[in-house]
């Protein structure tokens, strides 16, 4: 005899498949990662000033350069879709696509916020290189900072 098949409500989340699940689950960080820092110490390299995961912004940028208004969003792979690395887990799969589609659309939202607001955000992926986003950050940074002499 089969189990019934429990469907979740649009609040509810998933059981996870089992404790290491979990408990990896758990130990997923939510800022600092290892290509944040890297792009953040390039960037101090080079004489730029900024701030880190900048509260009551929208979407918390992970790098905000409050003058030139630039929010820099470095993406996870798994948690905002990258069409290259992205993937749906098979355990709760149609829960995991429903949320990772609403991450996609959060960001939207998010970026429309910012734009409304005067920044220009700007997007990332984790496998991109730390030195290519630091040199597209300083340009852009440039950029704006010159126009707005």
């Amino acid at each position: 005899m089969t189990e019934p098949v429990h469907e979740l409500g649009s609040g509810e989340r998933p059981r996870p498949l089992n404790i290491h699940v979990r408990n990896q689950m758990r130990r997923m960080p939510r800022a600092g990662s290892a290509i944040e820092r890297a792009v953040r110490s390039e960037l101090h390299r080079r004489g730029l000033r900024f701030r880190v995961n900048l509260r009551g912004m929208p979407g918390t940028p992970d790098i905000a350069f409050t003058r030139a208004r630039i929010a820099v969003f470095i993406d996870g792979c798994f948690w905002h879709a990258c069409p290259v690395h992205g993937g749906i887990p098979k355990n709760n799969g149609d829960w995991w696509e429903a949320k990772l589609l609403r991450n996609q659309e959060r960001d939207r939202e998010k970026d429309a916020a910012l734009e409304i607001m005067g920044w220009l955000p700007l997007h990332y992926w984790e496998h991109d290189d730390p030195e290519e986003i630091a040199d597209e950050v300083e340009w852009v940074w440039r950029d704006l900072t010159f126009r707005r002499r």
